[in-house]
C-alpha cells in the first residue's frame, strides 16, 4: 500500500512538472490571479503573456522577409544610435547632432520624454529627453518633429504595422489598404511595419545611411557580417539599414519586468498592490479586451476620444500637415469612416519612464488615463459616439480599484534595466542619442 501511495505521488509530480505553466500557489491572490489569466488566454496558460527571451530569436515574432540575427541585431543597435547617421539636415550645422533615438531613447522606455519629440533642430536632453527644446533660431518648418506624439520601440515585435494610424506596412493588417498607400512606396515591398518604418523613417526624419557613411564612421564589417548573402554593391542601403534597425528593435522586450517574473513562477515579484492591482486589470476593468498578449496590445485600433497636439507652445503643427487627417486616426488612413479616431493600441509596458500619454500626449500620469476611461467623457469634440470604444465609461471602479490598477501598471509592468539594450558606444564616437553642444554637457560627453 505504501509503494502505490507512493508511486501515485511521483506520477503528481512527473505530470507537474511537465506542465510548462506549472508553478505552485503562493497565495489566494495568486490563485485567483492564475485562473482569471488562464481563462481570459482561452485556456492557453500563463505561458500566453510571456514575453521571450531577447536573445531567443526563434521565439521572437519576426518578419519572414527579415529573419533576426545576432549580426543584426548588433549592427541595427548601433545604428539606431548612431548621431553621425543624422546626415541630411535642413540646416548644414545640425548635420551629426541626431539619430532615430533621439525620439526612442532608454530613458524615456524608447519613447521621446516629451509631449512631442524633436529630431533635427532640437536642442539639450535633459535627464530622459525631458530637456530637449526647439532651437529658435531657426525656421519652424525645418524642425524634425511629428504631429503626433512618439509611440515607444518596445515589444514592437507583437504589431505588424507601426505608427499611431498603422500606415507603415505591406502585409497582415494592411491588406487590402493598397490603395492607400500613395507616398508610402516602401509598403509594396510587402515587409511588416516594423521594417516599413525603419526604412521609410530614414528619409523622414534626414538620416543618410549609405557606402560613404558606412565607410567614413566603421560600419563597413558590420555591415559586411549582417549582410554577407547580399552581393557587397548592393549591401550598404538605406533598405539593409533598415532591416537591421528592424531586427534589433524586435528584440526590446520588456521581460525583466514583475508581472513578466510572477508569469515565470516568482511570486515575490509583485506585492499585494501590485496582484490586486492586476486582477482588476484581467477582471472587471476589462483593459484585457484590448490589452493581451506578451506585449498587452491588440493588432486593433481603438477610439477612446483622447485630445489631439493643441498647436501651441507645448506642441507645434506644421502648416503643411494635414492636421485633419492626422486626427482621424486609422480613418485618416483607410479613408473607412468607421475607422475615423481610432487609433493603435499601445503596448503598457514602462509608460513610467515617460511623462506623456495619448496619441495627443494629453495625459500626465497613468491615473488621469484610468480615470479618463472610468468616466467615459470624451477629451476630443470631433469623435463620434459610434465610433467609441464599448468598454469607454462603462467599466465602474472604485477610487481603491483605480489606485490599485495604476500600481499594477506602473510597477508591475515596468522592466527596470533596459540599459542592456543600449550600446556603450557608438562607431563614430560621437555623443547619442542627441549630439548639439547642449546635448553633450547635458550628457556628460564630449
Amino acid at each position: 500500500m505504501r509503494k502505490t501511495i507512493t508511486l501515485v505521488l511521483i506520477g503528481i509530480l512527473l505530470t507537474s512538472c511537465n506542465n510548462d505553466d506549472y508553478v505552485p500557489i503562493k497565495s489566494d491572490l495568486d490563485e485567483n490571479l492564475r485562473k482569471l489569466v488562464t481563462t481570459i488566454s482561452e485556456q492557453n496558460g500563463l505561458s500566453y503573456f510571456i514575453l521571450p527571451q531577447s536573445d531567443d530569436y526563434l521565439k521572437i515574432p519576426q518578419d519572414p522577409k527579415n529573419p533576426i540575427t545576432r549580426q543584426k541585431v548588433t549592427l541595427g543597435k548601433l545604428l539606431l544610435h548612431e548621431t553621425a547617421s543624422g546626415g541630411n539636415p535642413k540646416i548644414d550645422k545640425m548635420k551629426g547632432t541626431y539619430s532615430c533615438a533621439s525620439c526612442h531613447q532608454v530613458a524615456a522606455g524608447f519613447s521621446s520624454g516629451l509631449r512631442q519629440g524633436v529630431g533635427e533642430c532640437g536642442i539639450g536632453f535633459g535627464m530622459n529627453g525631458d530637456g530637449r527644446f526647439i532651437n529658435k533660431n531657426v525656421p519652424i518648418d525645418s524642425v524634425d518633429i511629428q504631429p503626433v506624439r512618439s509611440p515607444t520601440l518596445l515589444n514592437v515585435a507583437y504589431q505588424d504595422v507601426m505608427l499611431w494610424n498603422g500606415q507603415f506596412g505591406g502585409t497582415g493588417t494592411n491588406e487590402g489598404t493598397e490603395s492607400n498607400w500613395g507616398k508610402i512606396e516602401e509598403n509594396f515591398l510587402r515587409l511588416q511595419g516594423v521594417e516599413i518604418q525603419a526604412i521609410k523613417g530614414q528619409g523622414a526624419h534626414r538620416l543618410k545611411i549609405n557606402s560613404d557613411f558606412v565607410n567614413t564612421f566603421g560600419y563597413k564589417e558590420l555591415f559586411d557580417l549582417a549582410f554577407s548573402d547580399i552581393p557587397e554593391k548592393e549591401r550598404y542601403t538605406t533598405k539593409n539599414a533598415g532591416l537591421a534597425i528592424a531586427a534589433y528593435e524586435r528584440t526590446l522586450l520588456a521581460n525583466k519586468s514583475p508581472w513578466q517574473e510572477w508569469l515565470r513562477g516568482d511570486y515575490d515579484a509583485m506585492n499585494t498592490t501590485e496582484k490586486r492591482g492586476a486582477i482588476i486589470f484581467f477582471g472587471k476593468a476589462k483593459c484585457y479586451e484590448c490589452h493581451t498578449g506578451p506585449a498587452l496590445n491588440d493588432r486593433s485600433f481603438h477610439a477612446f476620444g483622447m485630445g489631439d497636439f493643441d498647436n501651441s507652445a507645448k506642441a507645434v503643427v506644421l502648416k503643411n500637415v494635414d492636421f485633419d487627417n492626422v486626427k482621424k486616426g486609422r480613418g485618416g488612413f483607410t479613408k473607412n469612416a468607421e475607422d475615423n479616431y481610432k487609433f493603435k493600441t499601445p503596448t503598457l509596458y514602462n509608460l513610467i519612464d515617460n511623462n506623456f500619454y495619448g496619441h495627443g500626449g494629453t495625459f500626465t500620469s497613468v491615473r488621469d488615463v484610468i480615470v479618463y476611461k472610468n468616466k467615459g467623457i470624451p477629451q476630443s469634440k470631433e469623435v463620434t459616439v459610434e465610433n467609441l470604444a464599448i468598454q469607454f465609461g462603462n467599466i465602474n471602479l472604485t477610487n481603491q480599484e483605480i489606485d490599485d490598477l495604476t500600481v499594477f501598471i506602473e510597477r508591475s509592468l515596468r522592466d527596470p534595466d533596459l540599459t542592456r539594450y543600449v550600446p556603450k558606444a557608438i562607431q563614430s564616437g560621437l555623443c547619442f542619442p542627441t549630439n548639439d553642444i547642449q546635448s553633450q554637457k547635458d550628457l556628460g560627453c564630449k
